[in-house]
């Protein structure tokens, strides 16, 4: 197990948490990287874009991996993505994991400056 991976995540957990005011969920997580990337402003958005900013989530996360490459903004400001690099067919609990470290790399300054010295 890495403990490290495990205390940032709770930290990151805790921090959204205090912000939204419910323990988020690992969806709901990275349905906030997808609007922080959308960069769409708070307004209610239809079934398919929520869709779309979940895969914009991800492939924000993945990008660092090599997975994905970012190809800039549409017309209407919403990113594109191209995949560079098939992702592993892996378990459940493997795809958590993989999403876990994604998050805590994105949110790494956030993190850094709320975890408790050591």
């Amino acid at each position: 197990m890495d403990y490290e991976l495990e205390r940032d995540f709770a930290v990151l957990r805790k921090l959204m948490e205090a912000r939204f005011g419910e323990d988020p969920d690992l969806t709901s997580m990275v349905f906030a990287v997808g609007l922080q990337e959308c960069g769409q402003g708070f307004r209610t958005f239809k079934k398919d874009e929520k869709l779309e900013i979940m895969h914009v989530g991800v492939c924000t996360l993945l990008a660092p991996m090599g997975y994905y490459e970012e190809l800039g903004p549409d017309a209407d400001g919403w990113p594109h993505f191209r995949q560079t690099e098939t992702i592993p067919a892996v378990s459940k609990p493997e795809q958590e994991l993989l999403m876990r470290r994604a998050l805590v790399e994105y949110f790494a300054a956030w993190i850094a400056g709320a975890r408790p010295a050591p």
